[in-house]
């Protein structure tokens, strides 16, 4: 992926300033030299605090559901020592965070990091404000400020017992200078942070206040519907506008490189004249591609001589040779959609003055970005309005060219254009997560255990998509996730290499990104090794994660809620996997029932160690909804491709798993501290292995290829 905003290590300036009468605190991100002009006090304000003594905490990534903001919050809190009744969150503008040299820095929201990436600076803004509150209420009364401490909102002066609410001293506090250093809270001694806490915005949501991109509603604004070319890489060769002309409300065509659209007064009378539009397209070469293809394609890079070598340990090749016992699979994982619940929706509005767009997004500045190249103009001239999203999932984070389009859209006309995509256009023009294959060898020593493991991968990859040749100048490590550094098992001959094959079909980042497909690879194939060795999975696993006492504490923590030792209810089967993922380690069990061919999943435990915990609450929904979002596709995701375009259009042929069919998932959290790890994204990957090794235990069949929809468990094996 790029990015116009790049990181710099600098350490962090404190800034302080009043506004609207309270105290505003910002901590600068410089990414280039600050001039002295630009350090005014008003700028970068991370924290805000009213002469009601209400806490207004600004925060640079985008809630979608996961509940980050009411976590970051937290943090924030937690130093500040204010009364969390009184706190609430703004989004930061990304016109702000531009026009301010970039001082939010990083606004992407995505790999399971808005805690990890921001706990810092948050932290500190906290424990900065606070220092300043009791230097200024220290100096109203005339005392010593280190006989002051902050408690829930107020200042109090510990020998006499005066105090002050935060309110009533923040613009005095506005004035100090702050300190340059200030110590952080050890996590022992939070109050607040590792509490279960209902989120922010529940309220909010239980009482329809959030707007969504859907519900934009602007004077005069007029509603596009889209089509794009049916085959990759297409585009419009000849439009009969002539044909629609005369059709109620509709106001114009507008043809992109991409796609077509139709701009009406309704988007009912949009899309109805769409579909009554005579198009013709090109097919860019790409018109035979099918899924029979891709897979011979990638087939033959699994099998191919040279590759790029991930990580190697050992000898591999002479600890094959060696071993008492070879064990070798392939497995194949496919295409998957996002399918977010509200499709790709944007309003633009283009005029002289600049470009505004109102847009549901995981990185309100690449939406900038977007927006300014679209219509030409400097990224000064752009105002984003970030509404709730529909979800996310990564679709709306790195590529995000439904801005693009409804820019483009609105620059025709003088009035505000909202664009939605259909259903079937959102899931047959989706950026897919990548199918892809893998190939494992084990050898086996006299004792089971492997002795030599080789992994080699094959597929296109989404970071060689965006970055064109990337993959041949650097070590692809998304492509490799999971398998290279972060594979825990002890094995003492490793090599894992991969062979990176392009396809015209659109490639992007899918919840939990290749730990997704590397997980299902790595952890099918131990229980294929405990299998070979005849050995219990999870006593295999204990043996081969001896070095790993975090992975190990998720296993066992999994396995002891499962009551694994014991044997389960005539009928019902287990299945295990662990792995680390987006900085967390994460184990499960899976339990299911086989009974005339049709697969049945009884329960789900999931145990994460995430390293520090800060809202409990929020760690159980994120690993309930993960492990729904993680069946679904391993039990019913596919996206397979005919005549160079996606076959699947709508939840009829790409369906979602039904609340009927969803488990009981049962979470439990380990948090072993000392790191920050992610909690949206970890409990995905190990979704897939732990229900099919689950299906193994139950049949005796080994599901190597993926969705379990294809596969015929009534089959005697």
């Amino acid at each position: 992926m790029t990015s116009d905003v790049a990181m710099s290590r600098r350490s962090f300036l404190a800034n302080v300033g009043v506004v609207g009468g309270g105290l505003a605190l910002g901590l600068a991100i410089p990414f280039e030299p600050v001039s002295a002009a630009d350090e005014m006090p008003e700028i970068t304000a991370w924290l805000l605090i009213r002469p009601d003594n209400a806490v207004v905490i600004r925060v640079a990534r985008a809630e979608m559901g996961q509940g980050a903001h009411t976590g970051l919050a937290m943090l924030v809190a937690e130093e500040l020592d204010c009364d969390w009744a009184n706190v609430r969150v703004e989004s930061v503008p990304p016109e702000d965070n531009l026009r301010r040299h970039q001082v939010w820095g990083d606004m992407q929201t995505g790999a399971s990091r808005s805690i990890a990436a921001s706990q810092t600076y948050l932290r500190q803004a906290g424990a900065t404000a606070r220092e300043m509150l009791i230097a200024a209420a220290a100096a109203r009364w005339d005392v010593s400020a280190q006989d002051c401490v902050a408690h829930k909102g107020m200042v109090i002066h510990k020998p006499s017992g005066r105090s002050v609410n935060f309110g009533t001293v923040a613009a005095a506090a506005a004035k100090v200078t702050p300190p340059a250093h200030v110590a952080l809270k050890e996590p022992a001694d939070w109050k607040l942070a590792g509490t279960p806490q209902r989120r922010l915005d529940l309220l909010d949501k239980v009482t329809a206040q959030p707007i969504y991109a859907i519900d934009v509603r602007l004077p005069d604004m007029l509603y596009a519907a889209i089509a794009h070319c049916p085959v990759f890489g297409g585009s419009p060769k000849t439009v009969d506008e002539n044909a629609i002309a005369s059709m109620q409300g509709v106001r114009r065509v507008v043809r992109m490189q991409d796609a077509v659209a139709v701009v009406a007064d309704s988007w009912w009378r949009a899309n109805r004249a769409l579909a009554a539009l005579p198009i013709e397209w090109t097919d860019s070469g790409n018109g035979a591609l099918s899924s029979a293809k891709i897979a011979d394609a990638v087939r033959a890079a699994l099998n191919a001589e040279k590759s790029q070598v991930g990580r190697a340990d050992g000898d591999v090749v002479a600890g094959l040779t060696t071993a008492a016992q070879r064990v070798e699979a392939d497995y194949e994982v496919p295409f998957l959609a996002h399918a977010t619940m509200e499709p790709q929706t944007c309003t633009a509005h283009v005029t002289k003055a600049g470009v505004e767009v109102w847009v549901p997004t995981q990185d309100a500045m690449t939406a900038l970005m977007t927006a300014a190249r679209a219509a030409g103009v400097t990224r000064d001239k752009v105002k984003v309005h970030a509404t709730s999203l529909g979800g996310g999932f990564g679709r709306r984070g790195a590529i995000q060219e439904f801005v693009r389009q409804a820019v483009q859209i609105a620059m025709e006309g003088e009035e505000p254009v909202k664009l939605l995509w259909t259903r079937e256009q959102d899931i047959k023009h989706d950026y897919y997560r990548p199918y892809g294959m893998a190939r494992l060898v084990a050898g086996l020593g006299a004792d089971g255990m492997p002795v030599a493991w080789k992994i080699r991968l094959a597929g296109p990859s989404f970071v060689a998509a965006l970055v064109p040749g990337f993959h041949l100048n650097y070590v692809d490590h998304t492509f490799l996730s999971g398998l290279a550094e972060e594979m825990a098992y002890d094995v003492p001959n490793y090599l894992v290499d991969y062979v990176v094959q392009g396809l015209p079909v659109p490639l992007g980042v899918w919840r939990a990104i290749n730990y997704t497909q590397n997980t299902f690879y790595k952890e099918s194939f131990v229980d294929e090794m405990a299998y070979a060795a005849g050995v219990d999975p999870y006593a295999y696993r204990r043996r081969l994660l001896r070095n790993s006492p975090k992975n190990l504490a998720v296993l066992d923590a999994a396995a002891k809620k499962a009551d694994w030792l014991t044997p389960p209810p005539k009928g019902v089967h287990r299945g295990i996997a662990v792995t680390e993922a987006c900085g967390s380690f994460c184990a499960q069990v899976a339990e299911v029932s086989v009974e005339g061919g049709e697969l049945h999943v009884h329960r789900f435990i999931s145990a994460i160690d995430p390293g520090h915990v800060v809202n409990p609450l929020s760690i159980e929904m994120q690993n309930e909804g993960a492990v729904i979002f993680g069946l679904t596709a391993a039990l019913l995701g596919e996206i397979t491709i005919k005549d160079g375009g996606v076959e699947q259009g709508n939840f009829t042929d790409y369906p979602m798993l039904r609340m009927a069919d969803s488990p009981p998932v049962e979470t439990v959290i380990v948090p072993s501290g000392g790191f920050w790890g992610g909690v949206g994204e970890p409990p995905v990957p190990p979704v897939a292995p732990a229900l099919c090794n689950a299906v193994f235990a139950a049949t005796g069949k080994r599901v190597r290829s993926l969705p379990l929809a294809n596969q015929d468990l009534s089959r005697p094996i």
